[in-house]
């Protein structure tokens, strides 16, 4: 704080006809009703008093979530204050407020979107100094409304002299915030305030403010005078273009020092109902179901007003206008004035009456008040939705069809029904069930989509043997059950008669597949079973004929009349055509019914083994070291017939020839295996023939001498047949070996001398094509001529053309227009104008006009790489000119001397030689 006493600015407020302040107002900006959901402001600014009682109305937010607003929640940041249902911000509890201002968050939450929106509060607490002085008579004060002194002059601060002279400063005023109410006639500009510092005495002092609505967009709506401090309004305002401005005033002195520190202004925009209440939708729909008890919510209708919420401007009621049509009461529904909730009045709807009525609803502002307020209207088009309450009916009670027997998937009868009930509806649409008669399940009734028709379907074929008509009870229901108190109809149950019509049926088998059980091998004719069909048609004389379908084999023969069934050949277990022992044939059984008809049944005959087949022995080749016990040979026995008619086997060797048994030994290992080894020392090498008997163990057993070839050969540390020892067992001997080795070598030898005579005839070839000198050669080559000669001074170049000369004063020495510009030509420079040192503006121009002219004449100034021009071109030439060389055609040139000069020029001998033709 300085020594000196303390100046203060001051703020005189000029109460204009109109203009007051209030308790609160929306924040810096209001946008025009928009379906965006939303606060209407995202700044609310309120001024209210340091004390605050319980349940003390402070400020009402407005939000709109595009739905009428239905569920949504508020709440704020701190615990001392609340928001109801209707946006209105409350205090919850007696408050003391210390500080100068308050800021809150409050939060929207919207449960059916799960939406959250957030908007700031700013609360302006003024002291209780600010109270002093008297109210202005004849007016009372707003609630939070800031009383102006007697003098018309605020101290932003308030000072207070000590004992020592010096002067201590305290907290700064609050400024009341200015209120200007939107849409005034003018004249513009209008004064608000004037600002004044009582320094203005001393020195000079100019005052300028600044912010929104001053120096930044919308710019100059608010001015000041920079000398009186007088601030103005240069526009009629829109509180719903803008509804606040945040100002700062400021005072310097005339050298732009601060004077006074600067002061918040805040200006509101005072509403007026200038905006009609607007719908969100034009057109409105919703529904009711028919029969609804009075009170039933239907839907609701929103219209919002961009006037300010929290005062009549913005306030919006109600009412229905008209409804059509007036049926069966002209005032079937009602509305709630203020949430605009539409609900049924009256009872007595009726879909299947009146299936829509047509609503007008009308919203007025000033809480309604037709007389003041501005109204708009909507439409609500309400639709009565169907409920069950005609149960379906048929149109006749009894129904007749008729089904072939053995058919399904038949439409036998259509059911039709009549329901009074919205189409195609689960009220509407029918289901069909049948209640007795069919206790078999042979039908079903399927629904008709489009016509709501019943179509009794088979679906299990009837047998007219069986059952030769049936009486069906059906009864028809809805998807849907019917409404509370609303019964049966007689006239939903209906009677079905189906007669069945009888058709030749195809003879069947009674047992197919029919298996029998025999041994294999038995004799051709035997009879092995009869295959007989049975045709189901009772009612029918006819004859069952039977024959063959298949039989792979052709094995067995059929009785075409009683269907006996023979053997035609030997049945053999082990043929190609058994599978598991089993053998299939199929055979026909046809009647002589219009038309015939026939059936198929399959006989399967199981063929039981008997030993009939000798075992084979296992493998057939195998080779051994001629030397024993360094391997052994394992052989076993393969038998086609199956157990008991198998192994165990019985391996020995025959005692014819007596080498057998002196060379080979068998070795028993178990039932179906056996080892095979030499039984002398020695053996030499070679392929052995050796006989084997296996016998197997059928009833009676059977045996086969099979004969195994063994190749014996010289074997390796590892008992494997070395290469020599393996081709000395196959039966080669060492001469047979050399033999063979020396035809190889021929062979190889014969391809070499082929390779040397071939490469030996291509050079013979080239050698040849040598021989004809290339003079003689009158073939049509190309001839390249690699010398084309050159002129008389080919050999002497004056290169010092082609080089830079060293002097320059065959180009400053020419004619006037000819130079070369390729090189910077060498010269007197000209002189370019210099520029004062001083420049004035009027000199400028001149100044460029002579460096300009000064460039174009100097020779000096680049580019050098511009177009060239060579004006030497050397010497003359000592060869005389060729234009004195003519032809002419009419002169007797002798050409034959051509035919002189060999065959290459024998083509222009023949042309320009040999005389003028005939």
């Amino acid at each position: 704080m300085s020594a000196g006493p303390r100046r203060r600015l001051l703020l005189l407020l000029l109460l204009l006809p109109g203009w007051g302040s209030a308790a609160a107002h929306n924040g810096d900006l209001t946008v025009r009703p928009t379906c965006k959901p939303g606060f209407s402001e995202q700044d609310y600014t309120a001024f209210i008093s340091q004390n605050i009682m319980e349940g003390q109305k402070l400020l009402k937010v407005k939000f709109n979530n595009c739905a009428g607003n239905k569920g949504v929640r508020y709440e704020t940041n701190s615990l001392d204050f609340k928001v109801r249902a209707d946006g209105t911000l409350y205090a919850a509890h007696h408050l003391q407020l210390p500080s100068k201002q308050l800021i809150l968050v409050v939060t929207a939450w919207d449960p059916q979107s799960l939406g959250r929106w957030e908007a700031m509060v700013r609360f302006l607490v003024a002291e209780k100094s600010q109270h002093n002085g008297h109210k202005p008579k004849g007016r009372k004060a707003l609630p939070g409304e800031l009383v102006q002194q007697q003098s018309d002059t605020l101290l932003p601060w308030r000072q207070h002299q000590s004992a020592n002279g010096l002067r201590r400063q305290k907290r700064d005023w609050v400024i009341p915030p200015i209120n200007v109410p939107e849409n005034s006639r003018g004249p513009f500009p209008q004064q608000l305030v004037r600002i004044r510092s009582d320094k203005d005495k001393e020195i000079h002092i100019r005052y300028s403010i600044t912010g929104v609505g001053a120096d930044q967009p919308p710019m100059e709506v608010f001015n000041i005078d920079p000398v009186s401090g007088r601030m103005y309004v240069t526009r009629p305002m829109d509180r719903e273009e803008r509804a606040s401005y945040h100002l700062r005033a400021h005072a310097v002195d005339m050298n732009g020092n601060k004077v006074e520190n600067p002061i918040d202004l805040y200006i509101y925009v005072i509403d007026m109902n200038d905006n009609r209440p607007e719908f969100i939708n034009q057109v409105y729909n919703g529904s009711v179901d028919e029969g609804s008890k009075p009170g039933t919510y239907v839907m609701t209708v929103t219209a919002n007003d961009a006037d300010d919420g929290t005062t009549a401007n913005g306030m919006v009621r109600y009412r229905i206008v008209t409804q059509t049509p007036q049926s069966p009461s002209q005032n079937m529904f009602t509305i709630n004035s203020e949430t605009g909730d539409i609900v049924t009045v009256a009872a007595g709807l009726d879909r299947e009456k009146v299936q829509q009525y047509i609503v007008i609803v009308q919203a007025t502002d000033m809480e309604g008040n037709l007389n003041y307020g501005l109204s708009n209207t909507a439409t609500a088009i309400i639709t009565v939705t169907d409920v069950n309450d005609n149960p379906p009916e048929f149109t006749t009670s009894t129904y007749s069809g008729e089904v072939p027997e053995n058919r399904v998937e038949v439409v036998v009868a259509n059911l039709t029904v009549m329901d009074r009930d919205q189409p195609h509806s689960p009220n509407w649409n029918a289901i069909y069930r049948i209640i007795s008669g069919d206790p078999s399940g042979h039908f079903t009734i399927r629904t008709d989509p489009v016509t709501n028709e019943g179509m009794v379907t088979v679906v299990k074929a009837v047998d007219y043997e069986m059952n030769r008509a049936f009486m069906l009870t059906v009864m028809v229901s809805n998807q849907a059950p019917l409404a509370s108190g609303i019964q049966m109809s007689f006239q939903s149950t209906a009677g079905v008669t189906i007669s069945v019509t009888d058709v030749n049926e195809a003879p069947y088998f009674p047992t197919n597949h029919k298996l029998i059980r025999l041994e294999e091998g038995v004799p051709t004719g035997t009879v092995l079973t009869t295959f007989s069909a049975v045709d189901p048609d009772r009612f029918m004389q006819q004859a069952v004929r039977y024959s063959k379908l298949s039989d792979p084999a052709n094995w067995l023969n059929i009785n075409a009349t009683n269907g006996q069934i023979t053997t035609a050949a030997v049945l053999d277990r082990e043929s190609d055509y058994i599978k598991n022992n089993v053998y299939e044939a199929t055979f026909l059984a046809a009647d002589n019914g219009i038309p015939p008809a026939s059936g198929t049944g399959t006989l399967q005959i199981y063929l039981i083994d008997i030993n009939d087949n000798a075992p084979e022995l296992l493998p057939k080749e195998a080779q051994i070291c001629e030397k024993p016990n360094l391997n052994v040979i394992n052989i076993t026995a393969a038998d086609a017939d199956i157990d008991p008619n198998v192994g165990p086997f019985v391996f020995e060797l025959p005692s014819v020839p007596s080498a057998v048994r002196k060379n080979w030994t068998i070795t028993r290992l178990n039932g179906d295996y056996a080892q095979l080894s030499l039984r002398i020392m020695y053996l030499e090498a070679g392929v052995y023939d050796v006989p084997i008997i296996v016998t197997d163990s059928g009833n009676p057993p059977l045996y086969n001498t099979s004969v195994i070839k063994v190749k014996v050969c010289p074997c390796d540390e590892n008992g494997d047949c070395t290469t020599i020892g393996a081709v000395a067992a196959a039966g080669l001997g060492t001469g047979a070996i050399i033999a063979i080795l020396i035809c190889i070598i021929i062979l190889l030898t014969m391809v070499l001398l082929f390779v040397v005579w071939m490469k030996r005839r291509e050079k013979e070839r080239h050698t040849k094509q040598l021989l004809i000198d290339p003079e003689d050669d009158v073939r049509d080559n190309i001839l390249k001529y690699d010398e084309e000669g050159g002129g008389e001074e080919d050999q002497d170049y004056d290169l010092s053309q082609l080089q830079q000369p060293e002097t320059m004063d065959h180009v400053l020495n020419k004619t006037p227009g000819v130079r070369r510009v390729d090189e910077r030509p060498i010269g007197a420079e000209p002189q370019y104008p210099i520029r004062p040192v001083i420049p004035h503006p009027g000199d400028i121009g001149d100044f460029i006009n002579e460096g300009l002219r000064a460039a174009d004449n100097d020779p000096t100034a680049p580019p050098y790489d511009s177009l060239l021009v060579f004006d030497y071109e050397g010497s003359g030439s000592t060869a005389g000119s060729v234009s004195s060389l003519n032809s002419s055609s009419s002169g007797d040139q002798d050409y034959d001397y051509l035919n002189d000069w060999g065959p290459r020029f024998k083509k222009l001998a023949d042309m320009y030689g040999g005389g003028e033709e005939d």
